[in-house]
């Protein structure tokens, strides 16, 4: 007779009768068994903030892997002439772009690992930022980027490979953020720290969306001053474009600021600086446009005058000047939105006033915005002070 499914059968020895015997209960540390070491396995705390380096890792590993089978798959047709140099390219583009994310990807497991071996040397900022620009100038030129550059020589104690991982990083960032570019580099007021400014501006206003901003070259900047330690790095957006600051904390020399200028030996390396710079004079009065073209001419500054703001912006956009001196009757919504402009294309560019007061004479200070101020009657004799101590701050 035959027993329910799953049951045993076994013949009695002594008159061959069939008795039915149930299955054994499987052990509490087999699979299926009851009680607290036979639940389902995997229900251990997991959180994707503490798995994302890992996962982040093997996402780049498998893209990559990926892209060198489609590479190799391209040559082939390639080889045997199938894919036209048009259609080519339209698959080379894509691919590069993925390869470089897939790059990035692994250089922030990277430095968010630790795996980076710092020494820490005393270098010139302005010095390594140039060489960096300078390798990247054919880059530049394909891509259509205007990038401008205003560098004074820092020093800092950091790792040299790294400083240049994370100036290039920054500038990953910028190029695809607009067409115009300014680097700079010079020493913050305060605390006296280096400072390393990218500011990227095109032809609309700046994007303020994080996805545009917060995205993987972002992130590896961060990441990368993180590692280092001793920076700070800043962002701010407004209608003028986006700034990315990095200060430097390791700053080897602080410069206080420029307290005075010689003017007494008119052979000084100064004058001699000074005879590449190009100013333009706007100001509706004939006798001050000549006044400060004759006070310009003292110290070796050649210049332009024009008698608005209209005829400036068209000598701007002929020959960018070195400097502007604007009659202080031409000031207001115009002459801002003139110099926002300029200032856009050149940092630091320096504007001297010239004041209905007679006497007048200021110095501008420290201030991006700020500006010098000479008098009507004082123009021979305190402009050309004035326009040097401009000028040395941004030279």
């Amino acid at each position: 007779m035959d027993g329910p499914p799953g049951d045993r059968r076994i013949k009695a020895p002594d008159d061959g009768s069939t008795v039915l015997k149930p299955m054994a209960t499987p052990k509490k540390d087999q699979p299926g068994a009851a009680g607290a070491a036979g639940q389902p396995r995997g229900d251990e705390h997991w959180s994707l903030a503490e798995h994302c380096p890992q996962l982040l890792t093997a996402a780049a590993g498998q893209i990559s892997d990926a892209l060198q089978a489609l590479q190799s798959g391209l040559d082939q047709l390639n080889a045997g002439g199938a894919v036209p140099a048009r259609e080519q390219w339209a698959l080379t583009v894509p691919m590069g772009r993925i390869k470089r994310l897939t790059t990035v990807m692994q250089q922030i497991q990277r430095f968010h690992d630790g795996r980076i071996r710092q020494s820490h040397e005393k270098l010139d900022l302005s010095h390594l930022v140039e060489t960096c620009l300078q390798e990247r100038r054919k880059e530049f030129a394909l891509m259509g980027a205007d990038v401008r550059r205003k560098l004074k020589p820092v020093e800092v104690l950091l790792d040299p490979t790294v400083t240049h991982a994370l100036f290039n990083a920054l500038l990953d960032w910028a190029l695809p953020l607009g067409r115009h570019v300014s680097v700079r580099v010079d020493i913050n007021d305060w605390p006296p720290h280096a400072r390393l400014q990218v500011r990227v501006h095109g032809d609309e206003a700046p994007s303020s969306r994080a996805p545009d901003l917060d995205n993987l070259d972002w992130a590896l900047v961060r990441q990368i001053a993180h590692t280092t330690g001793g920076i700070e790095v800043q962002r701010q957006v407004s209608a003028d474009g986006i700034v990315a600051s990095v200060m430097f904390h390791r700053t080897v020399q602080a410069i206080d600021g420029i307290s005075a200028v010689d003017l007494s030996d008119g052979q000084s390396s100064m004058f001699k600086s000074l005879q590449g710079v190009y100013a333009l004079i706007v100001s509706p009065s004939l006798q001050i446009r000549s006044d400060v073209r004759d006070a310009l001419r003292e110290i070796g500054v050649s210049a332009d005058s024009v008698v608005d703001l209209i005829q400036a912006r068209e000598a701007a956009a002929h020959r960018m000047p070195s400097l502007v001196v604007i009659d202080a009757v031409l000031k207001g919504p115009e002459f801002d939105q003139f110099r926002r402009a300029l200032v856009r294309d050149a940092m630091d560019m320096p504007f001297v006033e010239i004041s209905p007061d007679a006497s007048a004479f200021d110095m501008s200070g420290f201030g991006e915005m700020a500006m010098a101020r000479v008098g009507r009657g004082n123009i021979r004799e305190a402009l050309g002070t004035a326009v040097m101590f401009e000028l040395a701050k941004t030279i």
